[in-house]
């Protein structure tokens, strides 16, 4: 038998052996899981470069497109005439835009057989709301739309991307469930929702106050794009669109002028011979990574009949951010110089990026001075919400006591990162503070209860697409209204408006390429291009006629 002090040397000798086993698994399963984790992270870092590399081939492919565009020779990398895709590119994919679009080409003449027999009249089926005439002969309309808009929180910008790889933009398509149901140029008609703003200007004896009332209305144009990051349908080359509303005074037509660069036209009148509001716009879109910039190239030009004015502006650049991952969110930023022509008075307009905190989120202010640039009046506010004027000594003494706020603040606070966000920043107030002596210029109308529903449209918005027997007997057959892609996503049914839009691109490629081999160029029918009156600048001029409702020889772009 073995000493007692030998047997206890055993059992811990047994012990440590045991010790030992039971580390080794743990240093085992450690390893195991490291290695995994590791993997995972390989995973990640790999997917982050197919997404750099595809962002990156994307950029450098649009810009190839955009130099080839100016340079009047085509790009390297671009498809063939049969192959190249209209109606959505790379540069278009962003939510908005604001913005913001390219456009596709028109279709065959009257008398050819159309692709589809797939077109039905637009007033049957679901009632899209053409509305009823009320006593006083003003229409009424509706108020919401026929069937509300689909979740996209199924569906990811990045499973598009990573399938498009080393394509040319002009084979990337966007699904429909990322766009809204209205074309760009029914988008550009939302310029007309605050029209009382021109009509007091025309009313008012005061050039400073008609500034006011112009750069009010110049704000309040691009007010309707707040949380709007649903894209527009993009218009076919020759499409129109016509609005008439006697409730607020105006009507107006925009028509596609141009396939490449893609540019849209519009005149609008005041019914009673006030004011004409006309420009054309062409989107200049840019990628920044996790974000897509538009700047809305043109010009925009309202005259004041009474008054024999001009004024002339461009619009902010609009940026959609977070297109990869993340909330959509939009802001508008860069200035606004809005110029009388007649007394050489200018408002210059500073809409704010929103900065590192988002003190600045959706401010605009900026000062209207004379033509010697002494300052006359200062303005401010938010283009989500109001724009204010006031006496521009006391908006300057403000303006250094908010500023040595600001300072003190800053040095007040910790920041742990000094690294950029691109998620949508709280500003330090939702309400614009009124610096005593300020006088309202506009206040932006709240949206109906069902707007979040409906695609975060306005009430204004809410009835652009809507149509009746009556008004669909008049308007002509290239009337975006009667487009069945925008009207089958309006009624709720995406895969009909995928396969009718599927259906457009072919029959708009088809034509171009008939085009192209009878030689034939494309005619504008109510727009032609000079220089603008008053700017000198290229521009799209109203040619007259449309309302004598003599539309033959249209384009069956349908």
């Amino acid at each position: 038998m073995l000493p007692s002090f030998l047997q206890k040397a055993d059992v811990v000798s047994e012990a440590s052996r045991e010790t030992c086993v039971a580390l080794s698994d743990c240093l085992n399963l450690f390893t195991k899981q490291e290695g995994v984790r590791n993997f995972k992270l390989e995973q990640e870092q790999e997917k982050n470069k197919i997404l750099s590399e595809a962002l990156e081939t994307l950029a450098t492919e649009h810009h190839e497109l955009e130099r080839s565009l100016v340079e009047g020779s085509p790009p390297v990398s671009i498809l063939s005439e049969e192959e190249f895709y209209d109606a959505l590119s790379g540069s278009e994919s962003e939510g908005s835009l604001t913005c913001l679009e390219a456009v596709t080409a028109h279709s065959f003449e009257e008398n050819e057989v159309p692709v589809s027999s797939g077109k039905h009249r637009m007033s049957e089926g679901k009632d899209c709301g053409g509305g009823d005439a009320l006593s006083n002969g003003i229409k009424k309309h509706r108020t919401s739309l026929p069937s509300p808009m689909f979740s996209r929180n199924d569906f990811s910008i990045w499973s598009i991307l990573r399938k498009c790889i080393g394509m040319e933009l002009s084979k990337i398509t966007m699904p429909v469930i990322f766009n809204e149901p209205l074309s760009f140029l029914q988008r550009l008609t939302e310029y007309m929702e605050h029209t009382y703003l021109i009509h007091k200007a025309s009313s008012l004896s005061d050039p400073v106050e008609r500034m006011q009332c112009v750069a009010a209305f110049a704000v309040s144009a691009v007010a309707s794009q707040w949380e709007r990051t649903g894209k527009p349908f993009n218009p076919l080359l020759g499409e129109t669109y016509e609005l008439v509303r006697d409730d607020l005074g105006f009507r107006l037509i925009s028509e596609q002028v141009s396939h490449h660069p893609p540019i849209s036209a519009f005149h609008a009148e005041g019914l009673n011979n006030d004011f004409i509001f006309h420009g054309s716009i062409y989107p200049k879109l840019k990628f920044w990574g996790k974000s897509v910039e538009a700047e809305p190239k043109g010009t925009i030009t309202l005259e004041l009949l009474d008054h024999n004015e001009a004024y002339t502006w461009t619009n902010p650049t609009c940026c959609v951010h977070n297109i990869i991952v993340g909330k959509l969110w939009i802001e508008q930023y860069g200035n606004v110089e809005i110029i009388n022509h007649k007394t050489g008075d200018k408002c210059v307009l500073n809409f704010k990026p929103c900065g590192l905190f988002g003190k600045e989120l959706h401010k605009v202010e900026g000062y209207i001075q004379d033509k010697s640039k002494k300052k006359l009046c200062a303005l401010y506010g938010k283009w989500t919400e109001c724009l204010y004027s006031v006496d521009p000594a006391t908006f300057d003494a403000y303006k250094k006591n908010d500023k040595k706020n600001t300072e003190e603040k800053k040095n007040s606070k910790q920041t742990s990162s000094s690294e950029e966000s691109d998620e949508m920043p709280v500003p330090d107030s939702e309400s614009v503070f009124i610096i005593p002596g300020s006088v309202l210029l506009w206040r932006i109308a709240p949206r109906p209860p069902n707007s979040a529903q409906m695609y975060n449209f306005t009430s204004f918005a809410m009835v652009l697409n809507e149509v009746d027997k009556e008004m669909e007997s008049v308007i002509p057959k290239t009337d975006c209204r009667l487009r069945p892609d925008i009207r089958a996503m309006e009624n709720g049914e995406i895969d009909l408006a995928s396969e009718e839009k599927k259906r457009l691109e072919e029959k708009q490629r088809a034509a171009r390429k008939n085009r192209s081999k009878s030689e034939e160029d494309w005619k504008t029918r109510w727009f032609h291009q000079g220089p603008n009156p008053y700017s000198g600048a290229q521009d799209w001029i109203y040619s007259g006629s449309y309302w004598d409702r003599n539309y033959f020889n249209l384009p069956d772009i349908y």
